[in-house]
């Protein structure tokens, strides 16, 4: 029998939405993955940590302040195999909103705001600490995609990421386009994968996976205003809900 594939789940700063999505795998898809891989740390559904080698390590959240730089090298140093995984991991996610912001700690945390643990900087994504070899998008991620991903690993194929708007998956499921009902969205630069659930659903794209490699901003933001009905200053920072960091508007 061959040796299992030791794998580690990490979290920095995060609501560990993605963690609990990689456990709605669900028994068949789970236990069939746990044939081939050990898991040796996964604080949502285990006790047990470790300090030995890993071969992949997913790390969720966001990298917001320097004391997590040590941890974060750490786990890199240990580790034949980073993995970021979920917005905040992958490009500062919801997190990096404050990046924008002056003073979100008074008006989150009032009196207590000064308190040493909250204590913070700009929120970025892991590869701002670390070398990370593969992303996985999405708020949370996407279960199937996860599998899929770790599918591709353990025989020893390079993983798919997509890097092609979503526009591209709503054509493939013949969803009509958010704008001809006068609506509008973000799809035109957001990272597809998902599958573009959520035109179908009638509800637009708010690009929760980030956007595709050199988005074209300055389109968009026309797009927004000329068919999406947007008016500028709101369609300048429409995008900034999962997509704070590639903004730099204040």
């Amino acid at each position: 029998m061959s040796k299992k594939v030791k794998v580690a789940f990490f979290d920095f700063t995060s609501c560990e939405g993605c963690q609990i999505e990689v456990t709605n795998l669900g028994e068949p898809v789970f236990m069939g993955l746990l044939d081939h891989i050990e898991v040796v740390e996964f604080r949502e559904a285990m006790s047990e940590q470790t300090k030995e080698q890993i071969d992949v390590s997913f790390i969720e959240g966001s990298f917001s302040r320097e004391a997590d730089r040590k941890r974060l090298e750490d786990i890199r140093k240990r580790s034949s195999v980073v993995i970021a995984y979920g917005s905040c991991a992958t490009i500062g996610g919801i997190n990096a909103l404050k990046n924008h912001q002056n003073d979100y700690k008074q008006a989150v945390y009032g009196k207590d705001a000064e308190m040493p643990h909250l204590d913070s900087a700009k929120a970025k994504p892991i590869s701002e600490a670390i070398k990370v070899d593969y992303n996985i998008t999405g708020c949370p991620i996407d279960k199937n995609e996860f599998a899929r991903i770790v599918s591709d690993l353990l025989h020893g194929k390079t993983p798919f990421v997509p890097n092609y708007p979503v526009c591209v998956d709503c054509k493939m499921r013949e969803t009509v386009c958010r704008y001809h009902l006068g609506d509008h969205c973000l799809g035109v630069t957001a990272r597809a994968g998902c599958g573009a659930p959520c035109p179908a659903d009638g509800v637009p794209c708010e690009a929760c996976r980030g956007f595709v490699d050199h988005p074209n901003q300055e389109a968009l933001t026309k797009v927004l205003i000329e068919k999406g009905g947007l008016s500028p200053d709101r369609a300048k920072t429409k995008s900034r809900m999962w997509t704070s960091n590639y903004r730099s508007e204040q």
